[in-house]
């Protein structure tokens, strides 16, 4: 069904895996609309709860195949980005179950903003960041102005899109943007094991609460408030709520369903 990535569905756990290696899995148009197919495809499936991203070979995603885009001619880049980039970064974040990154290699200009858009990064300690647009006299895009400031802060933010700082995994995690970092051999079974505790957790709850911390960020308490008020009563009708407190009073661990 896919010629540039590649998607495993097992035991609620559904892998993407950008499969350009050659090139680093640099994005071209095909990867790029198979992706948005491929984030459609898990978002559907209900027997999917989890959502691994990663990429082939040594790199994570090196951003946008330059050759490519010099082969294609002349573009309209803001058209690009409507088409080809934001969709994906929208698929992530609206995606009701969690999306791990797992970082393998290299993430570069726009394979950078798609890390960011995960909801954890676990990173082997071979990986690196680096919002690299600013070398080819290109600002920040498919995300990225969104996610840097808010977690590492306007200044060094402003630091890191303006000199393409190269951000080591260790780096990158004591900036808040990384969650883990593992050695290389141990990556896989470091995310599985993420992946596994989120198959069975409350997934309702958890695509909830990825709208309300979004949302937090943007918003005024007292709009945030009453949105929690929304979101808690919505969880609240839920089968795995109902599990939740029934194997609390029985005191066992609970069996969610994600329903």
């Amino acid at each position: 069904m896919f010629t540039s990535l590649l998607l495993n569905i097992q035991e609620g756990i559904a892998t993407i895996t950008l499969n350009r290696p050659t090139v680093y899995n640099a994005f071209n148009d095909p990867l790029s609309y198979e992706l948005q197919d491929a984030l459609k495809q898990v978002e559907k499936d209900t027997a999917v709860r989890v959502v691994i991203l990663t990429g082939a070979g040594k790199a994570f995603c090196s951003g946008q195949d330059l050759k490519a885009a010099m082969e294609a001619g002349k573009r309209d880049l803001s058209e690009s980005l409507h088409k080809r980039y934001n969709p994906i970064i929208r698929a992530i974040r609206n995606m009701p179950k969690p999306v791990i990154c797992q970082l393998n290699g290299i993430a570069a200009g726009a394979g950078c903003s798609l890390a960011l858009a995960c909801d954890m990064i676990i990173a082997s300690e071979t990986a690196a960041m680096v919002e690299i647009f600013i070398n080819i006299a290109l600002v920040l895009d498919s995300g990225s102005s969104y996610f840097l400031p808010r977690t590492v802060g306007y200044h060094k933010a402003f630091e890191l899109a303006t000199k393409a700082s190269k951000l080591s995994a260790l780096e990158a995690q004591q900036l808040g943007f990384v969650n883990k970092v593992v050695k290389p051999e141990e990556l896989e079974a470091a995310v599985l094991a993420e992946a596994t505790f989120y198959a069975n957790a409350p997934t309702k709850a958890i695509a909830l609460l990825k709208k309300m911390l979004t949302k937090g960020m943007t918003e005024d308490l007292d709009t945030v408030l009453d949105y929690e008020a929304y979101c808690q009563e919505i969880a609240g009708n839920t089968a795995d709520n109902a599990e939740g407190i029934q194997a609390f009073l029985e005191k066992r661990k609970p069996v969610f369903k994600g329903a």
